[in-house]
């Protein structure tokens, strides 16, 4: 079996936007007809030379490869131009290709990637959901109204119940202020004060039936993620996710030493590399790695059996597409540390309309599915007839200083 073909879809995500305004999708094709698709989480260019990165890639070190030789690929494209480091823009590149592969390999097999990465564990898997506007994007800055779900604690309280209505018991939010390219800095003290009065007022109304998950984007200094912390600790978070930049590791130590509640990571991490730093800094200890960008499917299993020699658990990152949550689905399926996965709402809408068979959602849970491969089938005709035509980033920082607002 050898890889003979890589093609890229770059797909507009419609309003409301729910993970992303753009989704990077690729298909592998086999010489025995056999397919496979990977999605790349990667926000570092333009998604059209992203796409071009990922043909580039293919057409280095898979095309006329082995779909099965995942070892081999890995260590090619992490050594690729002399680079042998973490890359998170190669690595969304190579994650994508990679869990591709892996599709075709459990297609080829008759069995789900699961069934090839240690098996099941988990018969479902409990999910969150981020809080959501009831009408608008769910991109902040292009919401409807200027007070919404981001920074309106009684709207933030409705919303939070519309998803235990649903189903969830786990919701998400981050309401702690600008995140700029000149972080970490000190909260102000009116962002600590928002942040208190928006997980009071969810706490208040999901009471014990609820846990609450939250997060920053690194945008805090040690000290000032720890100020923010202990505001936050009396109604209990499950998790303060990556507090501080990423980049230091030693830096989130700190903040673990400075609070009680438990400090999650990993959505801009990549490889384990990258995670060994933070298991020999006791940074976190709730990892979230991106299987879009973490390095692909057996790289991350190999995170998580770090992880669980060290009693951290596994909660994958997905503001993504349906390609990446189904990779997500699989190998959480195997875990034993894991702890929970991100959802984007129950999968319905534009994620579900990307394939041929949504993913199983019941409940707050995730129903692995029993199909060969990842489980689900991009539906190549709606990723086509929604092209992506512009050149936005996946997510951007504020580009001014925060002491400038």
């Amino acid at each position: 079996m050898k890889i003979v073909e890589a093609r890229t879809f770059v797909t507009a995500n419609p309003p409301p936007h729910a993970g992303g305004r753009y989704f990077i999708f690729v298909k592998l094709a086999t010489d025995g007809g056999v397919v496979g698709y990977g999605e790349a989480y990667s926000s570092a260019f333009g998604p059209h030379l992203t796409a071009r990165m990922i043909e580039d890639i293919a057409e280095r070190y898979l095309i006329g490869q082995d779909p099965h030789d995942i070892e081999a690929f890995f260590r090619r494209t992490y050594s690729s131009g002399f680079s042998q480091r973490p890359d998170p823009t190669l690595m969304g590149c190579v994650s994508a290709l990679e869990m591709a592969c892996w599709d075709i390999i459990g297609k080829e097999a008759g069995k789900p990637v699961y069934k090839l990465l240690g098996g099941k564990v988990h018969q479902r898997l409990r999910s969150y959901t981020y809080l959501y506007p009831a009408t608008g994007s769910a991109v902040p800055d292009e919401t409807d109204n200027a007070c919404n779900v981001y920074n309106d604690p009684d709207l933030a309280a409705e919303a939070a119940l519309a998803c235990l209505a649903l189903g969830f018991d786990a919701i998400k939010f981050d309401p702690a202020g600008p995140y700029s390219a000149f972080g970490g800095h000190q909260p102000r003290q009116s962002d600590i004060d928002l942040s208190t009065r928006m997980v009071a007022a969810v706490r208040e109304a999901v009471g014990g039936r609820a846990d609450i998950l939250f997060g920053t984007h690194g945008q805090f200094t040690p000290s000032g993620a720890i100020r923010l912390a202990r505001a936050l600790e009396p109604y209990d978070p499950l998790w303060f996710e990556e507090p501080v930049p990423p980049d230091a590791p030693e830096a989130m130590a700190q903040v673990a030493r400075g609070t009680r509640i438990p400090i999650a990571t990993g959505e801009r991490l990549t490889t384990k590399y990258e995670f060994a730093q933070l298991l020999s800094q006791g940074a976190a200890g709730i990892f979230q790695p991106n299987l879009g960008r973490s390095g692909g499917l057996l790289e991350t299993k190999k995170i998580a059996a770090m992880a669980e020699a060290h009693h951290v658990q596994i909660a994958p990152h997905c503001y993504c597409g349906p390609i990446v949550a189904a990779a997500n689905i699989q190998l959480a399926t195997t875990l034993p540390n894991f702890l929970i996965l991100e959802a984007i709402r129950t999968f319905d809408g534009f994620h579900a309309q990307l394939l041929k068979k949504k993913i199983t959602w019941e409940d707050g849970f995730v129903i692995p599915s029993s199909e060969p491969g990842l489980g689900v089938e991009l539906d190549e005709a709606v990723a086509e007839a929604n092209p992506y035509e512009g050149n936005k980033l996946h997510l951007q920082m504020t580009q001014a200083p925060i002491s400038e607002k």
